[in-house]
């Protein structure tokens, strides 16, 4: 009995992965192939937080501030003062996705990893019942 409990959360999981993954991989699609494109001036990160604000003006004239999709790394350091290039959806420009610094692979590592628990899980429940 605690097999299958244990194999039925493995699923659970696994399926909760592989949709997180998968969302993430379509929104980054469909903003890098729709939105409208912009250079975005890179703010210092606020005390305690990881990645920086990023600020741009929309094809309307709005101001807007974001904090940056992904964090600096060697490739992109994303310093103060710094301009990248952003993709944005012109419905909600909060969603933002930084030109080059998509992070497809772990959004990919995310679905495969959930598609491996689910097997696991699957495996699991067979093998019991």
């Amino acid at each position: 009995m605690a097999v299958v409990v244990l194999a039925a959360f493995t699923v659970l999981g696994g399926l909760v992965a592989a949709l997180a993954g998968a969302y993430a991989l379509r929104r980054t699609r469909r903003i890098s192939a729709g939105g409208a494109v912009t250079q975005a001036l890179v703010k210092a990160a606020l005390p305690g937080a990881e990645r920086p604000t990023l600020q741009f003006e929309t094809g309307d004239g709005r101001v807007v501030e974001v904090v940056s999709p992904v964090p600096p790394s060697r490739r992109a350091p994303l310093a103060a003062g710094d301009r990248v290039g952003i993709a944005y959806d012109v419905e909600d420009p909060r969603e933002t996705v930084l030109i080059g610094g998509e992070r497809t692979g772990l959004d990919r590592a995310f679905v495969g990893a959930g598609v491996a628990l689910m097997v696991l899980g699957a495996v699991l429940a067979v093998a019991v019942g």
